[in-house]
């Protein structure tokens, strides 16, 4: 790719992306743009800069350091956006109803228009070093293993995995979007509001899809339960390392608010990402609880594995916890790790079961929309 000077040479760049992974057809007319909200104050609402006005320009940023680290923030988000997209770009052809592929279609754009919203703040803030990222985010690929975060890598096989991915996975984002909404950096706090209401769908939809699979009894329970193994550690670590000091130092400069369910309570700086995993594990229990009730007969029920399975970062990182967080053999682990992720087995099982009919129920387009609450 050449090297991008100006927005209009992203833009291009992005529209060869998008044929290059497959999606250039993909509502096709859609217009992508930038979109700002509301933000809670004008003021910087935490951190050593609490009460002063909000960054609107780098100029205004006291600290080369909070520069970086900002830059940073911005780029992990847009890489996450557009990885999602490559990691969906094949679920078009084994869409069950229309509605899911229409579905389908609205999430990947929205993800796409919201690396768009990432570019756009690296390009129109971050000079030189702004536009070279942006350049970035369109030259790494998921399927080649170059997404910055490993999550953002995994290949998404089924729409089995596409619903677990946008329960889980994308809920994920809300939370990181929600903390991002509170920044000092005036532009990027106004860039969350509209990419949370677009996020909203994309988690309702996940959710409602679970729902419709299990409604529908056709797939065993097991092999959700495996999928939910596959995705769910991946989420964990989403949210960073333990006793984090990036975590403590964003929140000293104000970049990223914390997750508390009472925003009034005293922030514990040194434990800044565990208190924002446990309100995600929290919320992601209540989904669980909610598929539940749907099954009926001996089908066994769903459940969240334990913190330290199957972590590769923090303080559970490479190590042999079993899914009830108990610790096992080391020379045992590979095996027990192979029998409780989807094998292929359950790929060769699904892909028969999802050949045929009534594996999901149909999707009523009189309904409103899938939210999350």
């Amino acid at each position: 790719m050449a090297r991008i000077t100006t927005f209009d040479d992203w833009v291009e760049t992005f529209r060869e992306w998008r044929r290059d992974i497959g999606v250039d057809e993909v509502n096709a007319d859609y217009r992508f743009d930038a979109k700002f909200g509301a933000i809670e104050s004008p003021e910087i609402q935490f951190g050593a800069y609490a009460g002063q006005p909000k960054w609107e320009s780098l100029r205004e940023i006291p600290d080369q350091r909070i520069k970086d680290a900002l830059l940073n923030y911005i780029v992990y988000q847009g890489d996450t956006e557009f990885a999602s997209v490559e990691q969906q770009r094949a679920l078009f052809a084994t869409a069950p109803t229309e509605w899911d592929r229409a579905a389908l279609a609205r999430i990947m754009t929205e993800e796409m228009r919201h690396g768009w919203q990432m570019s756009y703040l690296l390009v129109h803030y971050f000079g030189s070093s702004g536009r070279l990222e942006a350049e970035k985010l369109l030259s790494r690929r998921a399927f080649q293993q170059q997404r910055l975060l490993g999550a953002f890598n995994v290949e998404v096989k089924s729409w089995l995995d596409f619903f677990t991915y946008t329960q889980f996975q994308d809920r994920d984002g809300k939370f990181q979007l929600e903390m991002l909404s509170r920044s000092a950096f005036a532009p990027l706090a106004r860039s969350m509001e509209p990419m949370l209401k677009e996020e909203s769908f994309h988690l309702g939809t996940g959710h409602t899809g679970l729902k419709r699979i299990v409604q529908a009894g056709k797939v065993p329970t097991p092999i959700i339960q495996r999928h939910f193994n596959k995705w769910v550690p991946a989420c964990f670590d989403l949210f960073g390392t333990d006793n984090s000091s990036s975590a403590q130092w964003a929140y000293v400069w104000g970049l990223k608010g914390r997750f508390h369910e009472d925003p009034n309570a005293p922030a514990d700086r040194s434990l800044l990402n565990e208190t924002a995993r446990a309100a995600y594990i929290a919320e992601c229990q209540r989904l669980v609880d909610d598929l539940n009730r749907q099954i009926t007969g001996e089908q066994p029920k769903l459940r969240l594995p334990d913190v330290r399975f199957n972590r590769q970062i923090g303080l559970y990182a490479k190590q042999p916890y079993d899914l009830d967080g108990a610790l096992l053999p080391s020379e045992d682990f590979p095996a027990y790790l192979a029998s409780v992720l989807p094998s292929e087995a359950d790929l060769l099982a699904l892909d028969t079961i999802t050949r045929g009919d009534g594996w999901i129920t149909a999707r009523d387009a009189r309904l409103p929309e899938p939210r999350d609450d």
